[in-house]
């Protein structure tokens, strides 16, 4: 509850993205520096296949998952490209598994969208 809200609530008018760029509570640390729109954040791991995957089993890099963080926000405060250009300029996505001396396949880089408009501006965004 770092910026006060409920952590499960998505407002009305408020979006939800999920990236993955390293460590994901450097990760989380680093979106609440934007400006604002921000709801709410929250890390955990995601886009893998074993539920519920403890520290030590995503660790192993046999769960699938990445260190991920999920954030509530306001696109009429914060657009999704600008979270976009923060994702990108904040980690360096050609160094494999793992950023900085964080190494292991939950460190990799993934943005996961929540609907075609996300998708089209995720792609875009690689170019």
């Amino acid at each position: 509850y770092v910026l006060g809200n409920k952590l499960e609530e998505v407002p009305p008018n408020h979006e939800v993205a999920v990236f993955a760029n390293g460590c994901f509570w450097g990760s989380e640390k680093g979106i609440w520096r934007l400006p604002k729109g921000i709801h709410s954040t929250a890390v955990g791991y995601c886009a893998g296949f074993t539920p519920n995957p403890t520290y030590e089993e995503a660790c192993s890099g046999l769960t699938g998952h990445t260190e991920g963080v999920r954030v509530v926000y306001d696109p009429s405060q914060v657009s999704f490209v600008d979270i976009l250009r923060w994702f990108w300029e904040a980690h360096d996505p050609t160094s494999g598994m793992g950023q900085g001396n964080d190494r292991g396949t939950q460190y990799r880089s993934g943005f996961y969208y929540y609907n075609d408009e996300q998708k089209a501006l995720i792609e875009a965004s690689k170019a």
